[in-house]
C-alpha cells in the first residue's frame, strides 16, 4: 500500500529510516508490514469515523479498484492490533520530528512580523478510553464535583500561526502542567522567531529559554504579577524587570529586562471591555516595536485556538475519547493525529504559496474532504501522471476560499453544560448482568 497523495509531505524514505532509527523491525514481511502500519496510524486521524477494517479498505481502495481479486482479503483488525504492539511508539515520534517543521518563508502572507516568524504555544487535554492501565497512566481530572469522565491526556503544542502547521508536540500524563510541557518544546525554538503565549504559561525561565534561543516573547501577564518598573517609554509602554518566582534567586539578582505594555478597550461588544489589559515582551524598542502593533500583533495567538480547533471539531468528527485502549495506543493514536493534520496543512500552505493567497483563506474543511478523495485517485492513475494529480490537487484546494477574516467575537459559553442522569461511578462498571433470558422473567400479573 503507497500514499501518493501524501508522500510528497511524509515520503516512504523518511518513515523506513525513523524505523531504522527506532531499532524497529520483523523478521518476516507480511501483508501488513511496518510501514503500512504507520500509514493506518495516520489513515485513522483521517477517516476517524470509520472503524480500522474500513481504514484499511479506504487506505487500500484504489489498488483493489485496479487489481480485483476475489481471493484478496485485507488484514484483519487483530493483525493491526499486533503490528501496532511490534510497531511501539518511538517510530512516530522519530517521524514526527522529522516530519513536522515551519514552512513559511517571509513571503508568505501573515506568517512574520518584524522580521520574526510567528509562532504560538499552548496546550489542550484529550479524552482517552477509560480501561484501567489508561487510567493509572494518564490520571483523570478531578473538581469537587467528582472526577472527569474519561482520563485525560496533557497536550502541548507549538505551532507556526501563518501556515496553522504544528512543528513540535508533547503528550504527557493529565497531572503534568502546561508549564512543564512548554519548557520541553524549548527545544525547537530557533533564532528568529515571536513566541506568543497566554498567562497561563508565564514563567521566569521560559522567557529566559526562549532568549537565549535567539528569539523574542510576547504575552499576557498575570494579575499577581508586579515587575519592577524602570522608566517610561514614548508609546506609553514602560521598561521593567521580571524576577523568578524562588526566592533565593530573586536574593542573587536573578532578572529579566522587559517591557510592559497596558491598555484596556473602548468597545463594549468586546470581551474584557473596560478592564486593564498588560502585555510583556521582550522586545524593547519602542520606535522598532510600536505598542499598538504589538496589542493587534498578540492576537495572532489565536491561530493556535483555530488548529485546536481544526483538529478536535473538524479532524476528528467526534466528541468521544480516543480509539486507543492502552497507553501505548493512545501515544501512537495521537502521534498520527499530529502527522495527519501536519500533512492536510502542508498541502494548503503548498497551495496557497503557488496561489499567492493567505493561508488563512482556505478552508481546512474543504481541504480535509480533498485529500480524503485523493488517496485512491493517486492509487488508480499511471505514476507517470501523478505530477499532473498533484497540481489539480493543489488547484482543488483554492476552489473553495474562505472570506477575509472578519472582526468579530463570541461568547465563552456552552450549550449543554449538566446532565439529568446519575454519575457514573465504578461500581457501575461491574453491573450485574440477567441471570436468564428476558421472556422467563417475564410475570403477567
Amino acid at each position: 500500500m503507497k500514499l501518493e497523495a501524501l508522500e510528497g509531505v511524509i515520503p516512504r524514505a523518511s518513515i523506513e529510516g525513523a524505523l531504522r532509527e527506532a531499532g524497529v523491525s520483523t523478521p518476516r514481511e507480511r501483508k501488513l508490514n511496518l510501514c503500512m502500519t504507520v500509514w493506518v496510524l495516520v489513515g485513522m486521524n483521517l477517516f476517524t469515523r470509520m472503524s480500522i477494517q474500513h481504514v484499511l479498505q479506504r487506505l487500500c481502495q484504489g489498488l483493489r479498484y485496479i487489481w480485483p481479486r476475489a481471493d484478496d482479503v485485507l488484514p484483519g483488525s487483530s493483525a493491526v492490533c499486533y503490528r501496532r504492539a511490534q510497531l511501539g511508539v518511538r517510530p512516530l515520534r522519530t517521524l514526527m520530528q522529522r516530519i513536522c517543521r515551519p514552512l513559511t518563508t517571509p513571503e508568505t502572507q501573515g506568517a512574520f512580523a518584524f522580521g520574526l516568524r510567528l509562532v504560538a504555544l499552548d496546550s489542550t487535554v484529550a479524552d482517552v478510553p477509560d480501561p484501567p492501565a489508561n487510567v493509572r497512566v494518564f490520571g483523570r481530572h478531578r473538581t469537587g464535583r467528582g472526577p472527569s469522565a474519561f482520563p485525560q491526556a496533557r497536550l502541548v503544542y507549538l505551532i507556526e500561526c501563518g501556515a496553522h502547521t504544528i512543528f513540535d508536540v508533547g503528550f504527557w500524563p493529565y497531572r503534568v502542567d502546561e508549564q512543564t510541557g512548554a519548557r520541553r518544546l524549548m527545544r525547537s525554538i530557533v533564532e528568529g522567531m515571536l513566541v506568543l503565549w497566554d498567562r497561563g504559561f508565564h514563567e521566569f525561565d521560559l522567557f529566559r529559554a526562549v532568549q537565549q534561543r535567539g528569539s523574542h516573547v510576547l504575552s499576557r501577564l498575570p494579575a499577581h504579577v508586579r515587575p519592577r518598573r524602570l522608566q517610561p517609554l514614548t508609546d506609553g509602554s514602560a521598561l521593567g524587570y521580571l524576577v523568578p518566582s524562588a526566592y533565593q534567586r530573586r536574593k542573587a539578582g536573578e532578572q529579566l529586562l522587559v517591557r510592559i505594555i497596558e491598555y484596556t478597550l473602548t468597545d463594549p461588544a468586546l470581551n474584557g471591555y473596560g478592564q486593564k489589559h498588560r502585555l510583556v515582551t521582550t522586545l524593547l524598542d519602542p520606535e522598532y516595536y510600536p505598542a499598538l502593533e504589538l496589542i493587534c500583533l498578540y492576537h495572532e495567538r489565536w491561530e493556535i485556538e483555530l488548529v485546536m480547533d481544526e483538529m478536535d471539531t473538524h479532524q476528528r468528527l467526534t466528541a468521544g475519547p480516543l480509539r486507543s485502549l492502552t497507553p501505548r495506543g493512545v501515544m501512537q493514536e495521537l502521534y498520527g493525529w499530529v502527522l495527519a493534520h501536519f500533512a492536510i496543512r502542508a498541502l494548503m500552505h503548498q497551495a496557497a504559496v503557488q496561489a499567492r493567497l493567505d493561508p488563512d483563506r482556505l478552508s481546512f474543511v474543504h481541504a480535509l474532504e480533498v485529500v480524503r478523495i485523493a488517496i485512491p485517485e493517486f492509487q488508480m492513475t499511471a505514476p507517470a501522471q501523478h505530477g499532473s494529480l498533484c497540481k489539480r490537487l493543489l488547484r482543488d484546494l483554492v476552489s473553495a476560499l474562505l472570506p477575509v477574516r472578519r472582526s468579530r467575537i463570541n461568547p465563552r459559553v456552552v450549550k449543554r453544560k449538566m446532565s439529568d442522569f446519575h454519575l457514573k461511578r465504578a461500581e457501575h462498571a461491574r453491573w450485574p448482568q440477567p441471570s436468564m433470558p428476558f421472556h422467563q422473567s417475564v410475570q403477567l400479573i
